[in-house]
């Protein structure tokens, strides 16, 4: 697996969380996320890097989408 570094749109909320509300992939295609389920510190196992790990829902399908030094990524 590879990291692929995307574009997020992110709102910080009431209580100061930083929480995203999309992301533009590799091929140019914006995909709103539905739900973000939860946001923990974790290390991407299949791509490698460490930090804030979303576990997110994106039309049905749990995906994870990582903030790393400013940087946020996804597993390819």
């Amino acid at each position: 697996m590879r990291k692929v570094f995307v574009d997020v749109t992110a709102k910080f909320t009431k209580d100061g969380s930083l929480l995203p509300i999309s992301f533009v992939w590799e091929d140019g295609v914006k995909y709103e996320i539905d739900r973000v389920y939860e946001r923990r510190k974790a290390a991407s196992l299949k791509a490698g890097g460490r930090g804030q790990r979303y576990r997110c829902r994106v039309h049905g399908k749990e995906v994870y989408l990582f903030l790393e030094d400013g940087k946020w990524f996804m597993e390819a």
